[in-house]
């Protein structure tokens, strides 16, 4: 008797979308059980692109769960904010709630294992602008000029949620109480964490700059020259070639490696709604060239990476 044919299994076709970061993957349900394969190469386009995009997605907050287990332990929504009840592993990026993210970043520098990857699920989206820029740090890190370069490696770089990056909340809560009330949130609790400036990829061994909005001040350096010494470095990440802009759609969901990679949420649609659902995986410490661990300065983020047990 001849064996009955099976559906052949959809490929996975995967799809740049600029010339250094960027890739939209296709022919992957996120929102059923993941085979191996498949979760393996959704991992290696992560480590290849630094980010990429699956479209037309439905989701609800457990099977989101499941699709980030397959990445790595998964962390509480926010080591800062209270968590949601019954569903504590997910953070609402909700602007209507004061919630944007409209400055360079690296998600969470502030504590000492800051995510190793991000989930955000599109569920409301602006008629028109809301897109999310990812700059890409590896090759911003490449760019660099040599002497340049030499003096990154050595650098120790202090971040903090008590940085610019509270300061434009700060400023918009003037004009706006939910902005405000955020800002009075994200200050309740102040982490700082002195990271490397050039932090080596625990999967790839490839180098990076760990930079962005949460980073204060250069360690041994006056605060004046520690600032514009991260201004300089900044400069570099945010070049257009190391970048890729995304223009959502309700359903999509954008995976980055946050050891990889900055980003920027662009506040241009006013009080137009804007809301996605946020899912972190759990980091490792950075280690810089030298081999040198990141070093807690303020704060103690143990039950936010304790959030996979919850």
């Amino acid at each position: 008797m001849t064996a009955p044919t099976l559906p052949a299994a959809t490929a996975v076709e995967i799809v740049r979308l600029a010339g250094n970061i960027g890739a939209e993957i296709r022919g992957v349900d996120a929102g059923s059980p993941l085979a191996d394969d498949t979760a393996a190469t959704v991992r290696q386009a992560l480590l290849d692109h630094k980010v990429v995009f699956l479209r037309d997605q439905i989701l609800t907050y457990d099977t989101q769960v499941a699709f980030a287990r397959r990445l790595g332990d998964v962390t509480l929504g926010h080591p800062i904010f209270e968590s949601h009840g019954k569903e504590p592993l997910r953070e609402e990026m909700d602007s209507h709630k004061g919630m944007r993210a409209n400055h360079w970043h690296t998600d969470l520098t502030f504590v000492d294992r800051p995510p190793a990857f991000t989930i955000l699920y599109g569920v409301v989206i602006p008629p028109v602008g809301g897109d999310t820029i990812w700059a890409n740090t590896e090759t911003a890190y490449a760019g660099l000029p040599p002497e340049l370069r030499d003096l990154a490696d050595r650098l120790r770089i202090v971040h903090s949620n008590d940085s610019d990056y509270a300061a434009i909340y700060e400023r918009e809560g003037a004009t706006d109480a939910a902005v405000r009330a955020l800002h009075e949130s994200m200050l309740s609790k102040v982490f700082e964490t002195e990271h490397p400036a050039v932090r080596v990829h625990p999967e790839t061994g490839n180098r990076s700059l760990l930079l962005g909005g949460f980073a204060v001040s250069v360690s041994g350096y006056p605060r004046q020259a520690g600032r514009d010494l991260i201004r300089v470095l900044q400069e570099h990440v945010t070049r257009p070639e190391n970048t890729v802009r995304w223009k959502w759609r309700a359903g999509d969901l954008a995976i980055w490696d946050n050891r990889a990679t900055q980003h920027y949420a662009v506040f241009d649609y006013g009080d137009q709604h804007r809301r996605g659902e946020r899912l972190t995986v759990a980091g490792d410490v950075p280690i810089g060239p030298d081999g040198r661990p990141s070093l807690p300065l303020r704060g103690d983020a143990t039950h936010y990476y304790l959030g996979s047990s919850t």
